[in-house]
């Protein structure tokens, strides 16, 4: 028999089972819930690996060096060139890796606005990375496409 408060066996207290990963497209613009993080953030390369002191968001290894997504501040701290600074916007949804259309909903949405949009999946939310001054906008975007998306979520919760 199991003791109140342990997990099989009388271990240690079973974890709520994570949340499944949305995969339906309407599902997912409805709970969009977009949420701006703070601060400024820059594409830049380095060769070979992550320089000590930097803690990159987003790093991609290519060809021709590793990308990295940084804080605009330590860019600037360790000497590295950038020309584009962007708004990081995460996707609170939690989007399946295999969902279909979500990337190409919200690109369409913010294209159609002139705005331009760099998209990284996580294991649990897609970010986007938009131009810094445009990130007001682009959130107000975002928030529209959900409204008008039939979901089943309450839209002004979390804004």
């Amino acid at each position: 028999m199991t003791r109140p408060g342990t997990g099989p066996g009388g271990g240690r207290p079973s974890a709520p089972a994570p949340p499944r990963p949305e995969r339906d497209l309407d599902r997912l613009l409805a709970g969009l819930r977009p949420l701006r993080n703070p601060g400024a953030y820059v594409f830049t390369t380095v060769d070979g690996p992550v320089p000590a002191g930097l803690d990159p968001v987003v790093t991609v290894t290519e060809a021709e060096g590793r990308t990295l997504v940084i804080r605009r501040e330590e860019a600037d701290a360790a000497g590295l060139a950038y020309d584009y600074v962007a708004a990081w916007i995460t996707l609170r949804v939690h989007s399946a890796l295999d969902a279909v259309g979500l990337t190409a909903a919200v690109a369409r949405a913010l294209a159609a606005a002139g705005l331009s949009c760099n998209v990284v999946a996580g294991f649990h939310h897609d970010h986007l990375f938009v131009e810094h001054e445009s990130a007001d906008e682009a959130l107000s975007l975002l928030r529209a496409l959900a409204d008008r998306s039939t979901g089943g979520f309450d839209h002004d919760r979390d804004r």
